[in-house]
């Protein structure tokens, strides 16, 4: 008899509850803030973690610890392939030409919309894997794809895609006039502001004048959930490769994505350092998609005797990043020569 995790309710109003106060003791903290540190950005990636692994814990002491890793487990591969998102995100601020404190709320709000996405995704996917064993094998066909796209790309690493011209600020362009420049920290300004700002600088010019303009911050915001949306048909499956159980799929992909904020800040001090990291992303897609055709298999066609146990999953996702990790530590010297 297969026995399944469900939706208890304890649990959900646990982790919403969760969620809901550190979101709003996150946004509290840095509502004055003009800049962000890496200090701080650090600390904050430290609380993220922890109260992830805080929620690990739940799940052990009050279910069992096979579901607590399966949980975690998802956790940390979520949290590894965060990092190539990461590095896009850096592409479309500099493309934006969007600093410090802005950055943070344009991420928030990314964040926001990340949340819906994911319950839609996780919805659709993980009913899809129960109706049919098959679509295991559509799955892992979707994330080997992404895998390969990240092993060419190295090759192109000196190209520098500019954002600004995304097919979703394009969209957005069309839908509604645009303001040429950023104004403090809004993602729209009024007719009255255009006019003050335009007397006071009789070179700003749009194309077209309504109530309400749409800033640059907005039109990043775009490009950000519209990649968002893009990195999710990739790292849903993934997940789902782990555990197909929506709850502790949700909830893993959440728990990684809300440390993303202060997560970007320290990785883009980072990224100089950290160069063999994406090579680690890359393995890893390439074992999920493996494991998603050899689960599929066991199910459609016929048991193998092969089966890879949430353990094991987490030990070779742990492995591989530190394997990264100390790869660029290690390495860095030889590829600054290069």
């Amino acid at each position: 008899m297969t026995v399944h995790f469900g939706f208890p309710l304890e649990t959900i109003l646990i982790f919403f509850a969760a969620i809901g106060f550190s979101v709003y003791v996150d946004l509290h903290a840095h509502r004055k803030q003009t800049e962000i540190s890496f200090k701080d950005a650090s600390l904050w990636s430290l609380f993220w973690i922890a109260l992830a692994l805080t929620f690990y814990a739940y799940l052990w002491l009050r279910f069992d610890k096979k579901w607590a890793d399966l949980y975690l487990t998802g956790y940390v591969l979520e949290k590894t392939l965060s990092v190539d998102n990461l590095m896009v995100f850096m592409a479309i601020f500099s493309s934006f030409a969007i600093k410090g404190i802005l950055q943070h709320r344009i991420l928030y709000w990314g964040i926001i919309g990340a949340l819906i996405f994911r319950a839609i995704f996780v919805v659709i996917g993980t009913s899809l894997f129960f109706a049919s064993a098959w679509v295991g094998f559509l799955f892992a066909a979707v994330v080997a794809w992404s895998g390969w796209k990240m092993l060419v790309s190295r090759s192109d690493e000196e190209e520098i895609h500019d954002y600004s011209n995304h097919w979703s600020v394009r969209m957005t362009e069309k839908l509604m006039p645009v303001f040429p420049r950023l104004h403090l920290d809004k993602f729209f300004v009024t007719a009255a502001i255009v006019k003050d700002l335009q007397d006071a600088d009789p070179t700003l010019q749009v194309k077209k004048v309504a109530a309400v303009l749409a800033t640059p911050a907005f039109l990043c915001l775009m490009a950000i959930e519209t990649s968002d949306v893009m990195f999710a048909f990739d790292s849903v499956p993934a997940v789902i490769a782990i555990t197909q159980e929506p709850l502790l799929v949700y909830a893993a992909m959440i728990f990684a994505i809300l440390g993303l904020r202060s997560l970007y800040f320290v990785l883009a001090s980072l990224t100089r350092y950290l160069i063999h990291l994406d090579k680690a992303v890359i393995g890893l897609l390439f074992f999920i998609a493996a494991k998603l055709a050899l689960q599929s298999w066991n199910h459609a066609i016929g048991d193998t005797g092969i089966h890879i146990s949430p353990n094991l999953s987490l030990i070779i996702v742990l492995g591989t990043l530190t394997l990264g990790v100390i790869a660029s530590l290690v390495f860095r010297e030889k590829e600054d020569a290069q």
